[in-house]
């Protein structure tokens, strides 16, 4: 082990993720087994990996798997690969989600459904529906809520709130098929959404780990604002009185995200920082008749 580890010239760190996802163990393991011979087969493939990694694959493509908020999330190239800077977004959400009584939650742009599994995991009351325009993230979406067990969550597809009208009309149809009283929510107590916010010509996406995820979950327009304008434009329409908004954006765009908050009539407006110090998320309340909120 220490000799495959040592001679494969990536990071450490990067190395022994790699290592343990061909052992099937974890890292703590290896250094226990520091002087453990490879098997033939498994250095091989872990060979494989680390030529592919110094390629600039992403490490958790190469492992299929990212850990967020404790939960173990599939990925694949299909979707962005969760950040632990989108754990301020999941937590700001269960700040605004009371744990002790039924809840709806909109995840716009799920990607993995990373944001929207963490929700649902915390809090085992709340009904949370997840959306993507991409086919094939919903189903890698719907695979990890399987392998989560978690059942407190549906999918739909479409672009931001479109999803929620062709689920209507799907629901609608079914219903008269089967008789069924079962109804799509219209409004929901807490939206939340990490979406696209990288302008287009950012020289960062041609760099890193950001050449090889989907362009489409990274950036938004020129100004990278494209996809946040439509989402909080069209937050009070299906947000409950006094519901929250809840949202992340890039580094730059705080005030820019405000500005939008407050055009939408959104009121306590609220703002947070990552773990880095960075302006990362929003949040923002529908009013309520006869409220007033801070401009």
């Amino acid at each position: 082990m220490k000799a495959a580890l040592g001679g494969c010239g990536l990071a450490r760190v990067d190395a022994e993720v790699l290592l343990a996802h061909v052992v099937g163990r974890n890292r703590a393991w290896l250094i226990a087994h520091a002087d453990d011979p490879l098997p033939e087969p498994l250095d091989a493939e872990f060979a494989g990996l680390v030529a592919r990694r110094r390629k600039g694959e992403p490490v958790a493509y190469l492992t299929g798997r990212r850990e967020f908020h404790g939960l173990a999330i599939a990925v694949d190239p299909a979707v962005l690969i969760p950040r632990p800077e989108t754990e301020t977004l999941v937590e700001f959400a269960l700040a605004r989600l009371p744990a002790d009584r039924a809840t709806r939650v909109l995840d716009l742009g799920t990607g993995s459904g990373a944001v929207a599994l963490a929700l649902a995991h915390a809090r085992p009351l709340a009904q949370v529906l997840a959306t993507d325009r991409s086919r094939a993230a919903i189903d890698v979406a719907r695979l990890n809520a399987g392998r989560l067990g978690l059942a407190n969550v549906d999918f739909a597809y479409g672009d931001w709130y479109a999803a929620l009208r062709a689920r209507r009309h799907a629901m609608r149809r079914a219903k008269a098929r089967a008789g069924s009283a079962v109804t799509a929510p219209r409004t929901f107590d807490v939206i939340v959404s990490n979406p696209p916010y990288v302008a287009e010509l950012d020289p960062h996406l041609a760099q890193g780990d950001l050449r090889f995820e989907p362009r489409r979950a990274l950036a938004a327009g020129v100004d990278g604002l494209d996809a946040l304008r439509a989402i909080v434009a069209g937050a009070p329409a299906h947000l409950v009185p006094g519901g929250w908004l809840v949202v992340e954006h890039g580094y730059d765009q705080a005030r820019a995200v405000r500005a939008l908050f407050s055009a939408a009539g959104l009121g306590d407006f609220t703002a947070a920082r990552d773990l880095a110090g960075i302006a990362r998320v929003a949040a923002g309340r529908h009013r309520t008749q006869g409220t007033a909120t801070p401009a």
